[in-house]
């Protein structure tokens, strides 16, 4: 089963699921021993086949480090935290985190836009 670390040290995703936020981004970040590289990205394959039949899903990709690292970056795109919540914490997907290695550590963590002027929209 996955281990969760806060991403952040401040605000953790249990407290972030009770905002009421539209559209939010999830960045999830796992670490993983190298010889359990194969299983999470099986796991994580089969929950992203599972999420993006729940409704507010919009869309998810998966990154790897590069040069050999053993960190993934996912971000999935939700249109509201409340959607994000439903699906979460949803047995069906409570229990399919046991699929995950042991050796897994995720940090997922909630974002919302910042505009910034003459560079990032709202």
């Amino acid at each position: 089963m996955v281990q969760m670390k806060p991403l952040d040290k401040n605000v953790s995703i249990m407290e972030q699921i009770k905002e009421d936020v539209s559209p939010v981004v999830l960045v999830n970040i796992f670490d993983v021993d190298e010889k359990d590289i194969p299983a999470l990205i099986k796991a994580w394959e089969d929950d992203a086949n599972w999420m993006k039949q729940q409704p507010g899903y919009i869309s998810t990709q998966l990154h790897r480090g590069i040069a050999g690292s053993t960190v993934f970056m996912n971000y999935a795109i939700w249109d509201s935290v409340e959607d994000f919540r439903n699906a979460f914490g949803h047995p069906e997907f409570q229990e399919a985190m046991k699929a995950y290695p042991s050796s897994a550590v995720a940090s997922p963590h909630l974002f919302s836009k910042v505009a910034v002027p003459n560079l990032c929209t709202e």
